[in-house]
């Protein structure tokens, strides 16, 4: 007789659990200790790409933002705002990190004189369209140690439970 697969960290501590307290049911656990987990290990294989070429997160999220909005690659820090979901002063930071490389430049808006625009510069613009290329091959990577069903089906429950949380 074959034994039994051994546990991984969530396992162990679910087992831990289900010692210590039979009287919950702790297999949540095993679905948001792991999609944790792996969220945790994911960041660290990005951030990896992202450094390779000078850049933190995000300045990453910052430049791809403004790329993937098409020409003129430019929008209000609001808009950076609303499309990074992150707070106004944390724009702030990162667009300044950005403007201090010269990957992006600031203006006055021409139709509001009171706003700001924040644009994509070419030297930005080059940069995020080799950092983008490498990203986008480092998920391939990540995720083709998934068959290709059980990535489409996770997908799928990621969506939904993602519609299902607002998120």
């Amino acid at each position: 007789m074959a034994a039994p697969p051994e546990l991984d960290h969530v396992g162990r501590i679910m087992a831990q659990w289900h010692v210590e307290r039979p009287d919950l049911d702790v297999s949540p656990l095993g679905v948001i200790g792991r999609l944790h987990r792996v969220a945790a290990r994911l960041t660290e294989e990005l951030v990896a790409v992202y450094a390779a070429h000078g850049l933190g997160e995000g300045e990453f999220d910052v430049l791809a933002t403004l790329r993937r909005t098409g020409p003129p690659f430019e929008l209000t820090p609001g808009e950076l705002g609303a499309r990074t979901m992150v707070s106004s002063g944390a724009v702030t930071k990162r667009v300044d990190r950005c403007e201090e490389q010269g990957w992006v430049s600031r203006r006055v808006h021409d139709a509001d004189h009171r706003g700001r625009v924040v644009a994509l510069t070419e030297a930005g613009r080059a940069l995020i369209d080799e950092a983008f290329t490498a990203h986008v091959a480092n998920e391939h990577r990540l995720v083709g140690m998934l068959a290709p069903d059980d990535r489409a089906r996770l997908a799928g429950l990621l969506e939904t439970w993602g519609r299902a949380l607002d998120a």
